[in-house]
């Protein structure tokens, strides 16, 4: 088993370029997307031609080569194309054409009417040719996914969270991308047996509900504000349809959350901040905290990609903040992240209230979770 691990960790941690998208392509594939796996593994011819080799015409009937801009870039990547998710960023470029209706062709390889790999090869040549001024600057960060799922996680943590301290949560949260997550007070969650928000909400989150119950408390969202340092507009139709580029054209149900949350943000914009995480939770935690309130700092799927140097600022403001909770003001880090070892996505919980003063706050693990929230395995 630490060998698995270690053989993982290795190909996550390589800059080979082919492993990478090859990689990613699997992943793709075994999380339900096999069309988008097909189109990552179309990439991978790209790494590798001659640059004199003709792959195309452009729209003026002009033959080019392989060796666009795009590709360049990508040849000359020297991090890890897995970490950096560098397949993710061009096939978010690939989507955007077809949603922007630039060249849809890729909608019958999507639809999985097109399945043929060389078809698919040559198709995603051909687009990497033709538009590769397009496609250039999605090269330029990673992908953002505000995964309105994700937030059936943090509910969930909130509900356990009920009957150990105050009910009554400001919430924080880091790497809000659209702030699709600091509007969870208004979406209509169902936990197996348990419900949550108001019924009537047009974003409706159900995932398949493992393990055992979830308790029914009422958890109150007083505030809830997030960061991010590029934040997306969900108001700006040009940044929402390039925030839906970056869902993997399958799963139709999440484009459709997107749009509940263009809807629940044209009613009441969500409330993020342009900001770094090490300072958002700084200013943060320096803020008076009312007694009967638990401060809450939570995240999702976004601690990876947070430099190293703001996580330990992060941890140290925590642990400094925690020592001086107490029962009636307590500190709680919530979070859905990966955990490297396993690479299973876990739920867990961290609370200062006082009780253990003097001492790091244990880890409480409560759930695993699919990563785009199709189903929660409760554990506790």
């Amino acid at each position: 088993m630490t060998g698995s691990r270690d053989n993982k960790n290795a190909a996550i941690e390589s800059t080979d370029l082919p492993g990478g998208f090859a990689w990613q392509a699997d992943h793709a594939e075994k999380g339900g997307a096999p069309a988008t796996a097909r189109v990552v593994r179309a990439m991978i011819p790209l790494l590798s031609v001659n640059a004199d080799t003709k792959i195309g015409q452009t729209q003026t009937g002009q033959t080019q080569t392989a060796q666009t801009q795009t590709v360049q870039r990508m040849c000359a990547w020297t991090g890890s194309p897995i970490k950096d998710a560098l397949p993710l960023r061009l096939a978010g470029g690939l989507h955007h054409l077809v949603l922007t209706g630039i060249d849809t062709r890729l909608a019958e390889v999507y639809a999985e009417r097109v399945t043929d790999q060389g078809a698919v090869d040559q198709l995603v040549a051909d687009l990497v040719t033709r538009f590769d001024e397009q496609l250039l600057p999605w090269l330029d960060g990673p992908p953002q996914t505000n995964e309105a799922g994700r937030s059936a996680s943090i509910m969930a943590g909130l509900a356990w969270l009920c009957e150990r301290v105050p009910a009554r949560f400001e919430m924080l949260e880091l790497g809000a991308s659209a702030g699709i997550n600091t509007m969870m007070e208004r979406y209509f969650f169902r936990l197996g047996e348990a419900e949550f928000g108001p019924p009537t909400s047009p974003m409706q989150i159900a995932p398949e509900w493992l393990g055992g119950p979830l308790a029914h408390p009422s958890p109150e969202i007083a505030s809830i504000r997030g960061c991010d340092v590029a934040p997306i507009d969900l108001l700006d139709e040009a940044s929402a349809l390039r925030l839906k580029s970056y869902v993997w054209p399958e799963a139709a149900h999440r484009l459709g959350r997107i749009d509940a949350a263009v809807k629940l943000a044209g009613e009441s914009p969500p409330d993020v901040r342009a900001e770094d995480a090490a300072r958002f939770t700084l200013d943060a935690l320096d803020r008076p905290q009312a007694s009967g309130l638990t401060r809450v700092l939570f995240h999702s799927i976004v601690w990876q990609y947070i430099p190293e140097v703001q996580q330990q600022r992060i941890e140290d403001a925590m642990a400094k903040a925690g020592s001086a909770a107490s029962a009636q003001a307590p500190l709680v880090w919530l979070m859905l992240e990966t955990n490297r070892e396993t690479f299973k996505h876990e739920l867990t919980a961290q609370i200062w209230d006082g009780s253990d003063r003097g001492n790091a706050a244990q880890v409480h693990l409560l759930a695993e979770a699919h990563p785009h929230g199709a189903w929660i395995n409760w554990l506790v």
